[in-house]
């Protein structure tokens, strides 16, 4: 283990006292749904999560930055150090509707970079995690993990593609390259969220692409991809995350061998 053993021990403290809270709101039938300001929805479950989280941070992290989803940067990271970045619940839609496949993200940054990731899916009964130069792995909890590995396929009429949502590429005007995507590859499915993310780290899809996101949805999700052998940018080519602010984030994860393809079908140039 390398030298964010003892973060990654925490991660999965956070992650048992999120699932705690998390699974006994889930399909609660007195569940409270209100609407952002973004008219995305929030549950009393995503708040309760993150407040739990923070209380746990600040007792045994307390020099650490921490910025949340729901409640934003607050501390903030001294310039250059350590910063939590959490989604209380990844996949709020599916949570309200009890749907399982939704997650609590929990990642470490040092500086700009992410050096450790971990999503727990309760209602899955998975979790997945990884950190900077010890490789990924999924499993139950942190005894019981297996490592993880990405495909080794290298055509895309051999791949299988997973994206978000026709909607939001569309939005991006994209919409034609994905769809040939699509046509070109061996199989397409919309997983969303983080899901496609960490089938992908395990070698069951090839391909997972994001046009708009925010930091805390990817930030755990990274280092699990990479650590599994993947590849992650963005849609300019950059190592993800890469934006010029927290909802400018966009995402294309592949196995490796698929990135050269993908990112000139969908790519864009930086920004100057």
């Amino acid at each position: 283990m390398t030298g964010y053993a003892d973060d990654l021990a925490l991660a999965h403290r956070l992650a048992d006292a999120a699932d705690a809270v998390s699974t006994a709101r889930f399909r609660a039938l007195d569940l409270r749904v209100e609407s952002k300001p973004d008219l995305t929805p929030v549950s009393d479950a995503d708040t309760a999560v993150e407040r739990e989280i923070r209380a746990l941070l600040a007792t045994h992290r307390p020099g650490d930055g921490l910025l949340g989803e729901e409640y934003g940067e607050q501390p903030p990271a001294a310039p250059g150090g350590r910063r939590w970045v959490v989604d209380p619940i990844d996949g709020t839609k599916n949570f309200v509707r009890g749907v399982p496949v939704w997650a609590t993200l929990i990642a470490l940054f040092e500086g700009d970079r992410p050096v450790l990731g971990l999503v727990s899916a309760p209602a899955l009964g998975r979790r997945w995690w990884a950190a900077l130069g010890a490789g990924a792995y999924a499993g139950p909890d942190l005894a019981a993990g297996t490592p993880i590995r990405v495909s080794g396929v290298t055509d895309l009429a051999d791949a299988s593609f997973c994206y978000s949502s026709l909607t939001g590429w569309e939005q991006a005007g994209r919409l034609d390259a994905v769809l040939q995507i699509m046509r070109d590859s061996w199989r397409s499915r919309a997983y969303g969220d983080f899901y496609g993310y960490m089938l992908l780290a395990e070698g069951a899809l090839d391909v997972m692409v994001e046009p708009e996101l925010s930091l805390w949805d990817i930030a755990a999700l990274v280092p699990i991809v990479t650590e599994a052998g993947g590849t992650f940018t963005d849609l300019a080519g950059r190592p993800a995350p890469a934006g010029s602010g927290p909802d400018e984030i966009s995402a294309i994860a592949t196995n490796g061998p698929l990135h050269g393809d993908i990112l000139a079908r969908l790519g864009r140039p930086a920004e100057r």
